[in-house]
């Protein structure tokens, strides 16, 4: 799908951020290369092994068990998964994180035809805000308007949407919602927005 394909008559386009307009594994990533490389210095581990560890756990059991895992097979101090999980929050990057090469390209066009862009996240906001600081927009921060929906009620629930309606004066009808977890779905759906999946916009990365 390209923007041409979207009725004209849509004026605000909502979107949520993690893996909608940039991977998030790229954010994980490094957070795993910095953990790895502070329990280097601080344990005299084997970074890189512990970087491949973290990726590996990732990919095959999810983010929720990572710290658990090189936890077991390494013997170090529990209690750094205090360092672990501040990371998460306020880490400063190595690398600049980069939006999908078509989410960038559908921003650009719907700046050039004067149309608004919001972001709607659910997550820690301080993390997602971390995240957002950190990520190259290539000029387009200046047009985006930001909420973080766990500080009003996270997605599903569309207090944060009816709160966006309210600011800036939209009607539902102008207005379409791209995202690509059920949450998402199930918010457009409360609000009476139209929905598209955000995978619909992205040829291979």
């Amino acid at each position: 799908m390209k923007y041409a394909d979207i009725d004209q008559r849509k004026n605000a386009f909502i979107f949520e951020l993690d893996d909608v307009l940039y991977p998030e594994k790229d954010y994980l990533y490094q957070i795993y290369y910095l953990f790895a490389s502070f329990l280097e210095y601080t344990e005299l581990l084997d970074g890189k092994v512990l970087t491949d560890l973290m990726v590996k756990t990732y990919e095959e059991e999810g983010r929720d068990i990572v710290f658990d895992r090189v936890q077991e097979r390494f013997q170090f101090d529990k209690n750094y998964r205090e360092n672990f999980d501040r990371l998460h929050l306020t880490a400063r990057l190595p690398l600049k994180l980069l939006l999908y090469a078509d989410m960038l390209e559908l921003l650009q066009q719907i700046v050039v035809d004067r149309k608004k862009i919001f972001i709607v996240t659910n997550g820690n906001p301080e993390q997602q805000l971390n995240k957002i600081r950190q990520i190259e927009w290539n000029g387009l921060e200046k047009y985006l308007v930001c909420y973080f929906a766990d500080e009003i009620a996270a997605k599903p629930e569309p207090d944060t949407i009816y709160k966006l309606i309210n600011d800036h004066g939209l009607q539902r009808r102008e207005m379409v919602i791209a995202g690509n977890t059920e949450a998402d779905v199930l918010c457009a759906q409360a609000c009476g927005i139209d929905f598209i999946y955000s995978e619909e916009f992205l040829s291979s990365q």
